[in-house]
């Protein structure tokens, strides 16, 4: 029979964050993350997110044994844009056995219901704005720096506890060729009589670019599917956790007559160091952080790319995919850019256009309670 109890004393929620380590053992596909990061997004202290909402966190052991884990999220932030009264499970991991499954899921449903939500929806580790989603195809593929990644067999368990598709986001992936840079080129070729300039970030004005990036984030994702609008706290946490990993010749802002109209980052892909790291950082996964000179990377993630609704008639988005093509003398072989949103056309649109392809999919999924 499977024991489900909430996190409550310190070495619990250090079982809760080192269980991964025994549901992926011998998977080479499995990226481990950063313990003491994983430790800060989830510390109340630390992540201003828990200024608007709250978790319980769940473990599963059967004989004595670990065997899973799951949180129960409310972020009422999410639920006043929407107006809406959906609960969030995340963090979900398990041994591939139904009943833990169920066990796990229903704790949080459960939860989630005493606090009055009326739709159980994820996952989500903690919020649509951090990793998300169950990964539901490409899962041949290692995952790139903060995409999700999970055991074929999750998909399943969680369907049969009553879960069906709420919306699919896409991870596209290019190649870096002729063809490719060609087809960019001509499509970014007819744009530059429009009057738009690009610029990198400049770090000697982080607080002022932060606010930029702020304002174009919740204007261009307000009527994304999802959105959660983010505070200057929430910008100002996610850019200190990946200062270390931030190369500002990645980051463009888009300017019209002067002013900034959108923005695009994307980040080198450590997750070749955070793999050989296995989790920390001391005493020895520094070193691989060192051996990895970030420019040195063969590949990157476009994490963001968005203009404000106001001028996303002026067809930025290739100007930036034009740039990112020929970072680093376009000597890499390929980038990811994701996730978009399945519904997203704006979006999709143009990134098949420049010769890309979904090649993986991402699930979130949702429930009646």
């Amino acid at each position: 029979m499977t024991d489900i109890r909430p996190v409550r004393a310190p070495r619990d929620l250090d079982a809760f964050l080192r269980l991964p380590w025994e549901i992926y053992r011998g998977d080479a596909t499995w990226v481990p993350p950063l313990l003491s990061a994983e430790r800060k997004v989830l510390d109340p202290a630390r992540n201003p997110f828990w200024k608007h909402a709250e978790a319980e966190h769940f473990l599963a052991r059967r004989d004595g044994r670990l065997v899973g884990r799951v949180s129960a999220i409310v972020n009422r932030m999410h639920n006043e844009t929407h107006g809406e009264k959906t609960g969030w499970f995340g963090y979900f991991e398990t041994e591939n056995d139904p009943a833990t499954a169920k066990a796990l899921l229903g704790a949080a449903e459960q939860w989630l219901r005493a606090k009055g939500m009326e739709r159980s929806r994820g996952p989500a580790n903690p919020s649509m704005n951090d990793p998300c989603g169950l990964q539901v195809e490409g899962l041949e593929h290692p995952p790139y720096v903060l995409m999700t990644y999970n055991p074929p067999y999750y998909a399943a368990l969680v369907e049969g506890c009553g879960y069906l598709k709420s919306m699919d986001l896409l991870a596209h992936r290019f190649h870096n060729d002729e063809r490719v840079r060609a087809r960019i080129d001509r499509i970014a070729g007819t744009l530059q009589d429009r009057g738009v300039t690009l610029r990198n970030a400049d770090p000697s004005r982080f607080e002022r670019e932060l606010r930029i990036v702020m304002g174009i984030y919740n204007e261009a994702w307000s009527k994304n599917w999802g959105f959660t609008p983010m505070t200057e706290d929430d910008i100002r946490f996610a850019a200190d956790d990946m200062k270390a990993i931030l190369l500002p010749e990645l980051v463009y802002f888009a300017l019209h007559e002067g002013t900034e109209v959108g923005f695009a980052l994307a980040l080198p892909d450590i997750n070749q160091a955070l793999k050989r790291a296995n989790g920390r950082l001391f005493p020895f996964g520094w070193w691989w952080f060192l051996k990895f000179n970030l420019r040195k990377i063969p590949t990157f993630r476009i994490v963001a790319l968005g203009v404000k609704p106001s001028h996303q008639n002026l067809g930025i988005g290739p100007l930036f995919y034009q740039q990112y093509l020929n970072w680093g003398d376009g000597r890499y072989p390929c980038a990811e850019v994701g996730w978009v949103l399945e519904s997203n056309e704006l979006m999709n649109r143009p990134i098949k256009a420049m010769g890309a392809k979904p090649y993986k999919r991402y699930r979130i999924y949702e429930k009646p309670l």
